[in-house]
């Protein structure tokens, strides 16, 4: 049950907004105007008609008016009048008492709090958005509402012995939410979250600062910047999104674990041809292979200083913060190729580069598999974003590589994973990043795939030494922590980018081409809505002849994804493709690191993939970085199955990794060497019981639904350190200041009863509120 109390909220709005435009919801053949919001235009609903029994003429009559509803003003209607109706519909009906009065609907501002409280379970009953009268007045009542008669307890806004007074304190507002970590808990706050969010932009990313300040997630200087960037997005969500709703239920699930996550909405991807009967994939060659290099995740920060205080209070450190944290200041001084709480500095991205021309100098190509930018997801705007992209693609790549195959990533852009579908309408745009990107690769995949790239982030080129099609698509639309994506309704296939995809497939398998996929989340892993996840699979199975296979970075760990025809009968005759995930540069997860595949010349097959590091433990590390081999997929597992894998031409094929995971399930010792590698020895633990089930869960899951990925109430990010304490906090790629904050789910709760008593009083001091809309 949500308290009584929380009515303080609306209480506030009603009182200090009397100019705000009213809508009343009504019988579903009568529409009212749009309304003003002080952020986005919503169109009103509309909502189940009223019983036959029960005229509109009746409903007009027993509430005192005289002229329609949809005229009908708060003043006029009083909810003693109304009482005879409802009692009236209750008896012919059975509907609940919440179903239709004529009270003042007040201001736009607080819908979503109501819509929460007033849906009924009978799905005969859309209840009115409304405003009680009550709340004008001192008095205190008790309506006849019964609790049963609601989706949830929580959503009943008084029952028998409560009662609604504007009189109660704001700091009250989540004082039955606090002690729950329920999917109800978690509406109830998208409800109060959403009430903000009407007041506009600033007041909301105002109120999420001092949350996240209170909270102690991050450093006060954190907070301010990342909301202030992140913010409006999630307010344009909250302004948008329906609660309860398979939309608020998703949001509630993937960002804070609180809700079961939905069911995949059914959507079946259009093929132009069906799967030939005769498809399957090519033997191999036989030929001497070539050599392709892939690296991912380098989050170069160009403004890492040796010496800096490497053991800072932020997730990224190595950089003069304040005075204390800058040079021949601090105790924790950092060595020129970087530290494992920062991220890459230049020179460490130039000994990669280095490494590669000594260790691959006949490398054919290059995949890198996105994610330039550093991590200070605070700090980053357009301006760094966009020079760290040409610093990377323009100047220090060309200096070393011969041919690059890039990919975005979820911090190529800013704010953070901010990627809007092309159709929503904001001023929030990632089109520039687009231009960048475009602009940079043209000097490898030439100005037809670039003019693709400018529009959806993804091109399509031949190989030009081979029979290979390199696809490089967005995975951000389908990313859990791109908050544009939570719309109202969801869209099946965000800029039409699985369309694109397949009619790239489909020309390639008309022209006999071989294709890679490549992408930066892997889109089996517990990052990838399910729903894409799905459609997504959908064409991989359609298309599984002609993919040799699918390359990702993201988790910055070393790890393989396998998709199945039949996941519900996972074996090795089902497994049909793979997807190899490279380990980062970036120090915060591990060892820097590369890959370098063996490749079948003919069929674009993997024939084995060697991993190079360099131990950041050796003590001359800071003075010149020793990259070495790390281990070989073949001659490190090949050896292991039965019959065993050893032939040098023999691809890897899914069938092989499939049976690896049977050995992990049967050797210990095999699996905890495997776990060993995916840091690349660093900071390692061990992985038993439902950690190792888990594990080999995830690995036999390239659709996301299938990944047994459970995610525990709060989203787990790295809290800041108190400085000083040295402790290993490994880096996620994509983490959002906002999702931290509910890290601690409690402690943020009591952050928000504090910073809202603080930050709505004095926003509702002023005469107007902050219009700007995302």
């Amino acid at each position: 049950m949500l308290s009584e109390q929380s009515t303080k909220l609306i209480g506030i709005v009603t009182e200090r907004f009397p100019a705000k435009e009213v809508r009343h919801f009504v019988d579903s053949d009568i529409q009212s105007p749009p309304i003003s919001t002080g952020g986005d235009t919503l169109q009103s609903k509309k909502v189940q008609p009223l019983p036959k029994a029960t005229s509109r003429k009746a409903m007009r009559k027993g509430f005192g008016c005289t002229h329609s509803l949809t005229a009908c003003q708060a003043r006029t209607c009083k909810m003693d009048n109304a009482r005879d109706v409802r009692l009236e519909m209750q008896r012919q009906s059975g509907m609940s008492a919440t179903a239709r009065y004529c009270l003042r609907f007040a201001y736009s501002i607080s819908t979503g709090l109501l819509s929460a409280w007033l849906r009924s379970r009978d799905s005969t009953i859309n209840a009115a958005k409304v405003i009680p009268t009550v709340l004008e007045t001192e008095s205190s009542v008790t309506p006849e509402l019964p609790i049963y008669s609601f989706h949830s307890d929580w959503e009943a806004f008084a029952v028998q012995g409560k009662s609604l007074s504007k009189r109660d304190t704001v700091g009250d507002i989540l004082s039955d939410i606090k002690n729950l970590a329920t999917c109800s808990a978690c509406e109830s706050l998208l409800v109060v979250l959403q009430a903000v969010a009407h007041l506009g932009n600033d007041d909301f990313v105002n109120v999420i600062t001092e949350v996240c300040t209170l909270a102690g997630v991050e450093d006060k200087d954190v907070c301010a910047g990342a909301i202030a960037r992140e913010g409006p997005i999630l307010a344009h969500d909250l302004r948008n999104m329906a609660i309860p709703s398979n939309t608020a239920a998703l949001f509630c699930s993937t960002i804070f674990g609180l809700c079961d996550y939905p069911a995949v909405t059914p959507f079946t991807v259009k093929f132009p041809s069906a799967k030939p009967a005769n498809a399957v994939r090519p033997p191999p060659s036989g030929k001497s292979p070539i050599q392709v290099v892939h690296i991912s995740d380098i989050h170069v920060d160009l403004s890492y200083e040796t010496g800096a205080n490497y053991n800072c209070t932020k997730n990224i450190c190595c950089r003069p913060y304040t005075s204390a944290d800058a040079p021949g200041n601090t105790d924790f001084p950092a060595g020129q190729y970087g530290n494992h709480q920062c991220d890459s500095p230049v020179t460490l991205e130039e000994s990669m580069y280095e490494a590669i021309k000594s260790l691959v100098p006949d490398a054919s190509f290059t995949i890198f598999t996105g994610d330039v930018v550093e991590g200070a997801v605070w700090l980053v705007n357009q301006t760094e974003v966009t020079n760290d992209l040409n610093d990377a693609y323009k100047t220090r790549m060309p200096s070393y590589l011969n041919l690059v195959y890039g990919v975005i990533g979820n911090h190529d852009v800013a704010p953070v994973n901010s990627f809007p579908p092309s159709d929503i309408d904001t001023t929030i745009s990632s089109q520039w990043s687009y231009d960048t990107l475009s602009s940079d690769w043209t000097q490898w995949i030439g100005s037809a795939a670039a003019s693709t790239a400018d529009q959806y982030g993804s091109y399509s080129v031949k190989y030009p030494k081979g029979n290979l099609r390199i696809i490089s698509f967005n995975t951000n639309f389908y990313y859990k922590e791109n908050f544009w994506l939570y719309e109202r309704t969801m869209q099946s296939d965000p800029n039409g980018q699985l369309a694109w995809l397949v009619s790239e497939l489909s020309a390639a398998e008309a022209a006999g081409e071989r294709v890679w996929l490549l992408g930066h989340m892997p889109m089996g892993t517990g990052d990838a809505f399910h729903d894409g996840s799905n459609y997504f699979d959908q064409i991989i199975q359609r298309y599984e002849a002609i993919i040799a296979a699918t390359f990702y970075g993201h988790t910055h760990k070393d790890e393989f994804e396998i998709a199945y025809s039949d996941y519900t009968d996972q074996t090795a005759g089902t497994a049909t493709m793979m997807s190899y995930i490279a380990p980062a540069l970036t120090p915060t997860s591990g060892n820097p690191t590369f890959r370098v595949y063996s490749i079948d010349p003919v069929t674009f097959a993997v024939l084995d993939f060697t991993v190079y590091i360099t131990d950041m433990t050796d003590p001359s590390y800071q003075t010149k970085p020793v990259w070495k081999k790390y281990y070989s997929a073949k001659e490190t597992y090949g050896p292991l199955l039965s019959p065993p894998v050893t032939d040098s031409s023999a691809e890897l094929t899914p069938a092989f990794w499939h049976n690896l995971t049977a050995i992990f399930e049967t050797n210990d010792s095999v699996f905890q060497d495997y776990i060993a590698r995916k840091s690349r020895g660093w900071d390692v633990s061990s992985c038993t019981g439902d950690c190792k089930s888990g594990e080999i869960c995830q690995l036999r899951a390239a659709q996301s639904q299938y990944n047994c990925v459970k995610v525990s109430p709060g989203v787990h990010f790295k809290r800041k350190r108190s400085e000083g304490s040295e402790e290993k906090a490994e880096k996620t790629c994509g983490e959002s200041v906002i999702g931290a904050i509910f890290a601690n789910f409690d402690g943020a709760v009591t952050a928000l009863e504090t910073s809202a008593a603080a930050q709505l009083g004095q926003s509702f001091l002023g005469t107007s509120i902050n219009s700007t809309v995302a």
